[in-house]
């Protein structure tokens, strides 16, 4: 059987590090879409980023369909039934269509609906741990009942999947349930810091939070999960909010899922991650500090009181 080809809609984070991935283990036919490919800023990154990848810039959705055999989406929560709906002309009983998107189960049985009417194979998928550094070995949880044919096509390039359910929407409600506590703790640990810096606190804050949860380094992790908000606040509201929608539909109240999402829309509104030129610091306070000076120059709204 010859390698598949693969084609990534959305070159953002995920795509980029899960394209190089792919391409070096010697899988030559990696290609992706990215709308925003062309605008001012995020393109030359995009297109920087084919360059180092090696992973060739597709003009439409079309000619990535065309060009591929597995399609992985790896777009913003909210462009998820979008992406698919863009592609499901192009698809047909050939394409494997696997959402890897942090959406809610409902989310994930739209897109399924979508791909299945165009003839081709769904997959549910769920990335349980940031890209960079593990690229596409990070692992993913697969459901549906073509999960199973979707390893067999990929099988023999190193990616790390495991097939949790043949019912779709199971690895969406565990990637959720999982956000819930992740993104949540780190909309605590930005309040948390903020809070801190103005009593100059927050060295004994995360010590004392050491002696009570041992092995764990909270300076390091308040770190690392304030310049992962810096970073992609505004990803994380919206996998939020996907959160606070699986909650709903199943008849639990979303309070902290809806205000982990209202946190993290705040900062991303504020621009902390241009503050640093694209390169925020892992450095809590020097986030909180930005947060602080950025929230002074913001005009108070409904939404950004509640933030």
């Amino acid at each position: 059987m010859s390698p598949p080809s693969v084609g990534v809609i959305g070159f953002g984070e995920a795509g980029f590090h899960i394209g190089r991935g792919l391409r070096e283990t010697g899988l030559e036919s990696v290609a992706a879409y990215d709308l925003n490919a062309d605008t001012p800023g995020l393109g030359e990154r995009i297109q920087r980023h084919s360059r180092e990848s090696g992973v060739n810039l597709a003009d439409s959705p079309e000619s990535l369909a065309t060009a591929s055999d597995v399609l992985l989406s790896l777009v913003t929560a909210d462009q998820a039934v979008e992406a698919a709906r863009q592609s499901a002309a192009f698809l047909d009983a050939s394409h494997f269509y696997a959402d890897l998107n942090s959406v809610s189960p409902d989310v994930k049985r739209d897109v399924e609906t979508i791909v299945r009417d165009a003839g081709a194979r769904f997959v549910d998928g769920a990335i349980m741990s940031p890209a960079p550094g593990r690229g596409h070995r990070a692992p993913i949880l697969l459901a549906g009942p073509d999960a199973g044919a979707f390893v067999e096509a990929l099988a023999s390039f190193g990616m790390r999947m495991d097939v949790v359910s043949d019912r779709v929407g199971a690895a969406a409600a565990v990637k959720l349930c999982r956000s819930i506590v992740v993104k949540g703790l780190e909309a605590l640990v930005i309040e948390c810091s903020l809070a801190a810096g103005r009593y100059d606190a927050g060295d004994r804050v995360f010590r004392s939070l050491e002696e009570s949860f041992p092995g764990l380094d909270w300076g390091k992790l308040a770190d690392y999960m304030s310049r992962r908000v810096a970073l992609h606040g505004g990803r994380r509201a919206r996998e939020m909010e996907e959160a606070a929608r699986m909650l709903d539909a199943i008849g639990i109240e979303p309070t902290m899922a809806s205000a982990a999402a209202r946190l993290q829309a705040r900062c991303a509104g504020l621009g902390i991650r241009e503050r640093f030129d694209g390169e925020p610091p892992e450095d809590y306070r020097a986030i909180a500090a930005a947060i602080e000076s950025l929230s002074e120059r913001a005009p108070v709204t409904e939404d950004s009181h509640d933030g």
